[in-house]
């Protein structure tokens, strides 16, 4: 009875003592198993086990721990330098892409000569060298006179076999390390440049590969292929790299008349490749031109399949080639489209949101949905005469320009659509645009919506005048990347400051955030004052000195930054002309200065200065930086506590588009179009007051003029003093910059709502 009252009692214990007696014993033979196959531990004094004399871990040979030791001390070995071999500085590269490794895809050479330089070679470069990424041409004239837009090298030999090898010379040197593949043609050939483009793009660069149109040697090894010059060949890089160290023995060896023939001659002799026209399942498709050929009725699948025709006889027949192949393109980019809209038709329906997830078009981005009443895509409405949201804030324009182009296009694109739809039943003709609409949504591209009045003609004759609303959208296009010289940010930056008389209150503001934010930080920007006297004040600068204070200014940022010199530029005019006061500067520094054009009301930071470095490249082009200017604050705050922080950016106020007083531009780009401006006017000083240093730049110079709205360049609210003297366009500008600075339309309206309840109590 004991017995079983005692089992009773530890039954609900029991699983817990048979696991851990399962687990303990399970522990103790996994021990004397990882030690059953080795020595006994040597034991320490204390009679612990213990690491072998001199306390290191022991090491297998390859100087790993041994075994069962995982915690080990690493053995660290310190860097050392030869002092006996000279000591090599590491340059890094100017651009991620060649540290890297990285190759462009496609070179192409056209190989052409002094009858077809200006007819041929120009049709070429006209039809396909846009396509390409990088296309060459390679003559044997002496100082040949290139056309314009193309890149001619001339060899000075007009040997076929001589151009070639300089040809082949020519490339590996200067970009055989730049490309993956070389496509060599003549100018007599019309290739396909997208074609070819996707051709290398299925090709592996690791091979040595010689294709086109294989031919065979006149009387040689019936094995042995070259390939035809007519229909053009591509050569892989690693290919080009093995041949360059045998082109001076072919030139030597290697006789031909045809310098195809003496490539492919000598790419077998000393390389053993020969010329094939497929390669890992893609087939260089060409077609022999007849004579007399009409490329509108050649309907063979050869003639429409072909990566390049030859031969082209003359102008026409190229521009035609190109017409018929560019069409066969169209069609099939338009039957895709329509093949892949089927398919998200198709797919739609599969979707959680179903048909009504569908949008329109079917394959573009929906339509921009704002969040809040501020995020909402205003319509503009137009006719077609009139726009009635013009950029100068009017109400109506006359349609002009391209906004005029856009509208014509848009309707008859939007009759083409509507006879396509319902041919041959009815026949619609424009009588007028009633009411027009657009709008760019940034998601998809412009949205047009128009009101038609179109007359509808049926089979029959009957016709009928009916209104018909349409929507089109002109969706945004594949988006390119625009290659631009490079630029740095360590280029020093030249501040000029004109400054008048009535400019002196604003100039110690001027000259603290100078000090904080360049001088402190040494930042590479230097300042130069341009000091501009009234002819009266000129008179008794001996004894009164109107500008004394503010040099006195600069003596004292001198005392206080001693390797710190900023000089100052006098001058004595009425009219202070921007021109002619930069005509002045401008021939007291070197040409390849960059000049930072600022005014009084300025705040210099280091994000903008980068920015104007960044923005500004040598003969390329320059930048106009939209100031954002604050508000009056007597008007926007009426007595409220101002913003606290002076960096906080969301404070009222506007980017002033009236004022072009800020301008970054190098000293060579004004010269070069300064030049021309003297050229044009023929020294009539009258015509420079009407001007300014944005006028020279766009009317006389073909550089990018990049005018974009500069967050980081604020000015403080100050009313600028219009002179009359300069042209009415100028003053006209100043007066609208004054009043569009006092205050937003809310402010103004709440200042005069608040002046009309104190007039009436």
């Amino acid at each position: 009875m004991r017995l079983a009252a005692l089992l009773a009692a530890l039954r609900p214990v029991l699983p817990l003592v048979l696991g851990l007696s399962l687990g303990c014993s399970l522990s103790l033979l996994r021990a004397s198993w990882s030690h059953g196959g080795g020595e006994d531990p040597c034991l320490g004094a204390a009679g612990r086990a213990g690491p072998p004399a001199g306390g290191a871990q022991p090491e297998a040979e390859d100087g790993r721990p041994g075994q069962g030791h995982e915690d080990f001390r690493p053995r660290i070995v310190p860097y050392y330098r030869d002092p006996n071999k000279p000591y090599k500085k590491v340059l890094r590269t100017r651009y991620i892409q060649t540290e890297l490794g990285f190759h462009e895809r496609l070179f192409v050479a056209v190989l052409t000569s002094k009858a077809t330089l200006n007819t041929l070679a120009v049709a070429v470069n006209k039809t396909v060298a846009h396509h390409f990424p990088r296309l060459l041409y390679f003559t044997g004239l002496r100082s040949a006179k290139v056309p314009h837009g193309m890149v001619l090298v001339a060899h000075g030999d007009e040997r076929p076999i001589w151009l070639m090898y300089e040809t082949m010379y020519y490339i590996h040197q200067h970009f055989g390390s730049d490309y993956d593949w070389f496509y060599i043609m003549q100018d007599d050939t019309y290739a396909q440049a997208e074609q070819v483009k996707a051709l290398v793009t299925h090709l592996s660069i690791n091979q040595d590969v010689y294709l086109g149109r294989a031919e065979e040697f006149i009387g040689g090894d019936e094995q042995a292929r070259y390939c035809h010059g007519g229909f053009g060949y591509l050569l892989s890089r690693s290919l080009l790299l093995k041949l360059h160290p045998h082109l001076d023995s072919c030139r030597n060896e290697i006789l031909s008349v045809r310098p195809d023939e003496w490539l492919g001659r000598c790419i077998i002799d000393f390389l053993g490749i020969s010329c094939i026209s497929q390669l890992q399942g893609q087939h260089y498709h060409t077609y022999e031109l007849a004579k007399n050929a009409e490329p509108e009725k050649e309907e063979e699948e050869e003639f429409q399949a072909a990566l390049a025709v030859h031969p082209v006889s003359d102008v026409t027949l190229m521009y035609r080639l190109h017409k018929h192949f560019s069409r066969i393109q169209l069609e099939r980019a338009y039957q895709e489209i329509q093949e892949l809209q089927m398919q998200i038709r198709n797919l739609t329906s599969l979707t959680p949101a179903g048909e009504a997830g569908l949008t329109w078009p079917v394959g573009i981005n929906a339509p921009f949905l704002p969040k809040t009443r501020f995020e909402v895509i205003s319509w503009d409405y137009f006719t077609e005469q009139y726009l009635f949201s013009c950029p100068d804030g009017s109400p109506k324009c006359e349609l002009s320009g391209a906004s005029k182009a856009d509208v014509s296009d848009i309707i008859e694109s939007a009759l083409e659509q509507l006879n396509s739809r319902y041919q041959p039943s009815l026949r619609f003709s424009k009588r007028q645009l009633l009411n027009g609409y657009r709008r760019f949504d940034p998601t998809r591209g412009m949205e047009y919506t128009l009101d038609l009045l179109l007359e509808a003609v049926t089979q029959k004759g009957h016709s009928h005048v009916l209104v018909k609303r349409v929507s089109l959208v002109r969706p945004l296009s594949k988006v390119e990347i625009i290659p631009m010289p490079y630029v740095t940010e360590a280029t020093r930056v030249q501040l000029v400051l004109p400054l008048t008389v009535q400019d002196l209150d604003f100039v110690a503001n001027f000259l603290d955030m100078y000090a904080m934010n360049t001088l402190d930080t040494h930042d590479n920007a230097l300042l130069t004052l341009l000091f501009i006297y009234h002819p009266y004040d000129a008179q008794r600068v001996n004894q009164v000195d109107v500008f004394a204070g503010v040099k006195t200014m600069v003596g004292e940022l001198e005392k206080r930054y001693a390797e710190v010199k900023i000089p100052w530029i006098s001058v004595k005019t009425e009219v202070p002309s921007q021109v002619k006061l930069m005509d002045i500067v401008s021939k007291k520094h070197p040409v390849d200065t960059l000049f930072f054009l600022a005014s009084v009301w300025t705040e210099i930071n280091m994000e903008f200065l980068n920015r104007c470095r960044m923005n500004t490249i040598s003969n390329w082009q320059v930048f106009f930086p939209v100031h954002f200017q604050e508000f009056n604050p007597a008007l926007v705050y009426r007595g409220e506590q101002t913003a606290s922080s002076s960096t906080d950016f969301l404070r009222d106020g506007h980017f002033d588009r009236h004022s072009f007083a800020e301008a970054c531009f190098y000293n060579s780009d004004y010269m070069t179009a300064r030049t021309k401006l003297a050229a044009d006017i023929l020294d009539r000083d009258e015509v420079l007051e009407g001007m300014e240093v944005f006028d020279v730049f766009l009317h006389y110079s073909g550089l990018h003029l990049f005018r974009a709205v500069e967050p980081g360049l604020v000015q403080k609210y100050a009313l600028r003093s219009c002179n009359p003297r300069l042209s009415e366009e100028l003053y006209h500008r100043c007066v609208l910059s004054n009043l569009e600075g006092l205050a937003s339309r809310s402010h103004l309206a709440m200042a005069l709502f608040e002046q009309e309840q104190a007039n009436s109590t």
